[in-house]
């Protein structure tokens, strides 16, 4: 029998402000245990929250990214559990009445584009962490983290397969970081998912029995436990088994999900209205100014990367996912194009994709895919001139590059200054090419015999032997000449 797996992502981004949701502790990450903590978020008797603007903001902004429908009054409630690491015995959260509701989000996976929908975008604080020492049999509770504001992102059932939930996540984060939201790390947990799995007969439309998997911090562990999900409900069934609504966690050493505790519903969490807080009322002009200050989101520059400049799809979706890279890219293409330079997107995106992007951070990190990383595009676009007007060879250009970030000297003086301007001598080019092609009989042989594409590799041969400053163009038409001249002469004899 062909069972089909029906699946849905519950996110929780924390969101990128200095202080708590409802107090000002710092949110800093590392800082020693129970450093940033106070009286509203250990939940002292008569400590009142306040709501954090900033994290309104923020949560507003990934709402409106994500399309949906931001609520002009949303409420707070209180969530209602028990857990060491939650000191007021419930969490500030929301339920009947989100912050944003009705969304989307389109990505792109194996099988081509695809889009989920998105339930609700709400607010909430976040719980404490317990740490368990295993060799001293305690658990210790570490309340920095209590109050820390989080948006929780809920998306439909729409996802089918362990990859889709991976790309989908992995695009929510992109989205969530380029907007500001969010600094995306699965690692520190600053992006925490869980995931909503079930399985029903292929063609079947109503729903299975929800199984969730919590905490899963890596796209790899999203698509491994689902994988194990997927077949252990499957097998259960082929059984005749019933599968039990559960909370499960992922057991990443032993390669298989594990019973946490039956699944929670809403009534367990005895959800009532936040009494210290009043509703959340958003005025027409604070969303239509937090909406005009989003970004051009990830998937729609990835689309005009490749439409408007032809990139090839594979270039334009890395640039499209690092933001400050990408607009280094269009600034330094754009500088390319105006001073008559030939393909000035093919050069501008090879040497960020190839150069540039290897030295950066990733997206989100504390020190950040930011313009303290980047070389100007001034400058970037001058350096690209010198190779493209035949200046300096394109190794070369990678010397001066490692210069650039740490430096205000201009491309030109560094070249001057190193002594790497191209070496046009038709005489020791040729030189340099006959060498080489005594070293490489076999690579000659090749040429000859019709692999055009080896040619490359004895310019490049060329330019080393001349220590990154012979001219390619000269040094190909040399190789040329003195390849098919004595082919020539090989065949008259």
């Amino acid at each position: 029998m062909t069972w089909e797996a029906v699946i849905g992502l519950e996110v929780h981004a924390q969101l990128r402000t200095r202080s708590k949701m409802f107090c000002g502790c710092a949110t800093r990450f590392g800082d020693r245990p129970n450093a940033n903590v106070c009286a509203v978020c250990t939940g002292q008797p008569g400590a009142l929250p306040v709501v954090n603007r900033r994290a309104v903001e923020l949560g507003c902004a990934a709402a409106l990214a994500l399309g949906c429908e931001v609520r002009s009054a949303s409420r707070f409630a209180r969530k209602s559990y028990f857990y060491p690491d939650l000191p007021k015995g419930f969490q500030i959260s929301q339920y009947e009445r989100p912050l944003a509701e009705h969304g989307r989000l389109e990505f792109v996976s194996g099988t081509g584009e695809r889009q989920v929908g998105i339930v609700r975008v709400h607010l909430e604080e976040d719980a404490g962490r317990s740490v368990h020492d295993a060799a001293a049999g305690r658990t210790l509770v570490d309340l920095s983290r209590c109050g820390v504001p989080l948006a929780e992102i809920v998306t439909a059932p729409d996802l089918r397969t362990p990859e889709e939930a991976s790309d989908c996540l992995r695009a929510l984060r992109l989205l969530l970081v380029r907007i500001g939201a969010c600094d995306g790390s699965l690692e520190r947990g600053s992006l925490r998912c869980d995931v909503n799995v079930s399985v029903r007969r292929a063609g079947e439309t109503a729903l299975g029995i929800r199984v969730e998997v919590k905490n899963l911090n890596s796209y790899r562990h999203v698509r491994d436990a689902l994988a194990h999900e997927i077949a252990r409900q499957s097998e259960a069934l082929e059984r005749g088994e019933a599968v039990r609504p559960q909370t499960r966690s992922w057991n990443d050493a032993a390669g298989r999900t594990e019973v946490l505790r039956d699944k929670e519903e809403a009534p367990d969490y005895r959800y009532f209205p936040e009494p210290d807080l009043p509703p959340l009322v958003l005025e027409e002009g604070f969303v239509e100014r937090v909406r005009a200050e989003l970004p051009e989101l990830p998937l729609a520059r990835r689309r005009r990367f490749e439409r408007e400049l032809g990139l090839p799809p594979h270039d334009a979706a890395v640039l499209a996912a690092r933001g400050a890279a990408a607009d280094l890219f269009e600034a330094t293409a754009s500088l390319l194009a105006a001073s008559g330079v030939e393909s000035p997107q093919r050069r501008a995106s090879g040497f960020v994709l190839n150069e540039v992007l290897r030295d950066l951070p990733d997206e989100g990190a504390e020190d950040g895919d930011d313009a303290r990383s980047l070389v100007d595009a001034g400058r970037l676009a001058e350096l690209l001139r010198l190779v493209a007007d035949g200046t300096i060879s394109s190794l070369a250009a990678k010397e001066v590059y490692r210069e650039l970030p740490a430096s205000a000297e201009r491309p030109a003086a560094i070249v001057d200054r190193r002594g790497l301007a191209q070496r046009s001598d038709a005489g020791a080019i040729e030189e340099a090419a006959r060498c080489v092609l005594a070293e490489h009989p076999d690579a000659a042989a090749r040429f000859r015999g019709g692999n055009a594409r080896v040619l490359g590799f004895l310019v490049a041969e060329v330019v080393r032997r001349m220590e990154g400053r012979g001219n390619p163009r000269m040094a190909a038409e040399t190789l040329r000449r003195l390849l098919e001249g004595e082919g020539e002469e090989g065949s008259h004899g």
